[in-house]
């Protein structure tokens, strides 16, 4: 071998031992670092109840236990901590820990007062949030004020003088008009969604507060600073770059206010959301909104939007005012009207999520009215025109197009409508349609609906807590009452419009009580409800008739049948012609003698109007084709029941009766019909049918 071949062969033994003796005994590697997973999309969302019993109150403790008043917003620490804003009657900052345990941060009834936390006072607090020395900052609606409470727990006022109004400048004189929103950055700027003032304010570390967006009117219009308009900012929420995140409630749209004081339209009008009332944003800039209508929507980067919650076959909330989220990507949800707070966390694709516990609690107390009617003589009897579940139709020829919601008592065009119970304002959406039929004001779960609200019937403003706001042209266009305003019994909150009527609700959109639960003064009720006839509908859901007087002749084999019961119901005093629909409608399965078969000894009572069920699809499922004001200009309402099929308990569900289990033969079906008061329904109540 020649000598330059033998270096080749050295070099590369010695080249491969070295190598191998690096492969072996180098050490491993650090991992590389990696970056936040990015945010899933279009997830499954599991919802779990971390405190709140669905039940109005104050009570510390363990979550399942714990009690809120009106839990509006709250804010996440890195250590799992939820801080949450509790207005209403406790005007307290609560925390809930990681294992759902409760308890109060600062704060001792409504007022206002710096000190100690155990000494300190809010009046209705909103939006809360947090920095990274551990100050917690609270928009004091109320008062008018942006409050801070220390590491030490020591509450202090940040801003404001207490008085609403408008004024930048030094922090002690500057002024809010019941302020909603509230952000803080890295260096220390409190951002501000002054609600009223339709404006978004920044306090300065130095104590300077200035306006950054908005003007003295509310509008519509992107552009920098005093140039852009806001119709009423209630939620704030800061992303990784510095924009600030506006929940716009009465745009129906998510602002986005850059740092170089430019805002914009991010999510525009016309899309699933519907009313934000609360934002939260990610690491990678996916948004999260909660609206008027108990839903959660997620935005994506692209504008995309989903809804998580609130859209069937999910549950809905009852106001998800609050959002925020923790560093494991899970939203946290305040929902204020059912007095909880949840934990949303996505699911493995294709499992299924357990039920969730959400509204408030279907046997919570009802509102202290003492029998009170929302008209004078408050203590004296009126007219009930409406119950809750009758069918309504629309304008445009449909008699099933949804459920009436509430109850309703009879008055003059132009006469008041008075309070029948103290209450507060707790949402910023308080009064709708203005110049509408449907026009109304929600004063804590009580709605009052088809009157002025707030004037009389020459539209002058009752007093200065019903703020006009006026268009271009000089008229109405809006009655705006803050959020935090109370309202005493028998104070006047608006008169009876064309409608002639007051629709009275109890509870949240979608979680209705029936208000004759309130048990109104000299409202009484003997009269039976009228049973007027008893049909099966086959599997094309038309009527099988009966030849004769021979029985009705029904399949054993087959999907089944659906079993109608046509019935109504009055109540003492009413006209003889005001016909209104019945509380409870079911039916049983007998022998040919009369006798109950075995499962059907009770009635099957699988329409009842208890609650109002969340579901739209609940008015076809309730009621028959033909039912509701089926001829123009005819005034009676038909009642035609499916009670085969469930409107209960806020559940909505589809069936038939299938008479395949039992053998051919003569049998009755037997229809039962009551009104809230116990009366057993009257008249042709029994349909008598063979199976073949």
């Amino acid at each position: 071998m020649k000598r330059w071949q033998v270096m080749i062969v050295v070099v590369g033994a010695l080249t491969a031992t070295a190598l191998a003796w690096t492969f072996f005994n180098t050490p491993a590697s650090a991992p590389v670092e990696q970056g936040p997973v990015p945010t899933p999309l279009a997830w499954q969302a599991q919802i779990d109840t971390l405190a709140g019993d669905g039940v109005g109150g104050l009570r510390d403790g363990a979550g399942a236990q714990a009690r809120f008043a009106d839990p509006y917003a709250l804010a996440v620490d890195a250590h799992g901590v939820a801080y949450i804003a509790d207005a209403g009657d406790n005007n307290r900052i609560r925390r809930v820990y990681p294992d759902g345990r409760v308890d109060t941060l600062a704060g001792t009834g409504e007022g206002w007062r710096d000190g100690p936390g155990v000494q300190a006072q809010f009046h209705t607090p909103s939006g809360i949030a947090l920095d990274a020395a551990g100050n917690v900052y609270v928009a004091d609606t109320g008062n008018h004020r942006i409050r801070r409470i220390g590491p030490d727990g020591v509450v202090s006022t940040l801003a404001g003088d207490g008085v609403a109004g408008f004024a930048d400048g030094a922090a002690a004189q500057a002024r809010f008009d019941a302020p909603m929103g509230v952000a803080v950055d890295a260096t220390g700027r409190v951002y501000v969604a002054d609600t009223y003032n339709d404006r978004i304010r920044v306090i300065e570390p130095d104590g300077t507060v200035r306006t950054v967006a908005g003007g003295e009117h509310p509008g519509n219009v992107d552009g920098f600073g005093a140039e852009s308009r806001l119709d009423t900012p209630v939620a704030l929420a800061l992303d990784s770059h510095g924009n600030l995140l506006i929940a716009d409630l009465y745009n129906n749209a998510i602002r986005r206010l850059s740092p170089d004081g430019m805002l914009r339209t991010q999510v525009a009008d016309g899309s699933v959301m519907s009313g934000p009332l609360s934002v939260a944003v990610t690491h990678d800039d996916v948004l999260y909104v909660g609206d008027i209508n108990g839903k959660v929507v997620q935005v994506s980067t692209q504008g995309h939007q989903v809804a998580l919650a609130g859209v069937s076959p999910q549950p809905r909330f009852a106001r998800p005012s609050g959002l925020a989220l923790d560093a494991q990507g899970g939203v946290y949800l305040a929902d204020a009207a059912a007095y909880r707070v949840h934990r949303l966390r996505p699911l493995d694709i294709g499992a299924v999520p357990a039920p969730a516990l959400t509204g408030p609690a279907a046997d919570a107390p009802l509102p202290v009215t003492a029998g009170r009617w929302p008209l004078a003589p408050q203590d004296g009897w009126h007219e009930v025109v409406g119950t809750l579940g009758e069918v309504r139709g629309n304008f445009s020829g449909e008699s099933r197009h949804h459920l009436h919601g509430g109850f309703d008592i009879r008055g003059d065009v132009g006469q008041r409508v008075l309070a029948i119970a103290d209450g507060k304002v707790d949402s910023a959406f308080a009064s709708w349609s203005v110049g509408g039929q449907a026009e109304g004001l929600a004063l804590g779960r009580l709605k009052y609906i088809h009157m002025q609200v707030g004037r009389d019937p020459r539209g002058q403003a009752f007093d200065p807590r019903w703020q006009q706001v006026l268009g271009p042209d000089g008229k109405l266009e809006r009655v705006r009452v803050r959020r935090g305003t109370r309202f005493h019994v028998g104070e006047p909150l608006g008169s009876i419009n064309r409608m002639a009527h007051v629709h009275l609700s109890v509870g949240a959109s979608g979680f209705e009580r029936n208000a004759v639960a309130l048990g109104f003064v000299g409202y009484a009720d003997a009269f039976a409800p009228r049973v007027t006839s008893v049909e099966v509908l086959d599997d094309q859901d038309l009527p099988i008739k009966a030849v004769g007087t021979a029985p009705v002749v029904v399949p054993r084999q087959g999907p089944g049948v659906q079993i109608v019961v046509e019935a109504w119901d009055q109540v003492d005093r009413n006209l003889p012609r005001r016909r209104l629909g019945a509380y409870q409608v079911g039916y049983q399965i007998l022998d040919a003698q009369g006798q109950p078969l075995a499962g059907y000894e009770q009635p099957r009572f699988n329409i009842v109007f208890n609650r109002m069920p969340p579901q739209d699809s609940a008015t076809v499922v309730a009621y028959a084709p033909d039912s509701g004001i089926t001829v123009h200009g005819s005034a009676v309402t038909r009642f035609r029941y499916l009670v085969t099929n469930t409107v209960r308990d806020g559940l909505v569900e589809t069936g038939r009766w299938r008479p395949d289990a039992l053998p051919a033969g003569d049998y009755v079906i037997r229809a039962s019909v009551r009104d809230y008061s116990g009366n057993e329904g009257v008249g042709a109540r029994d349909l008598k049918i063979t199976l073949l």
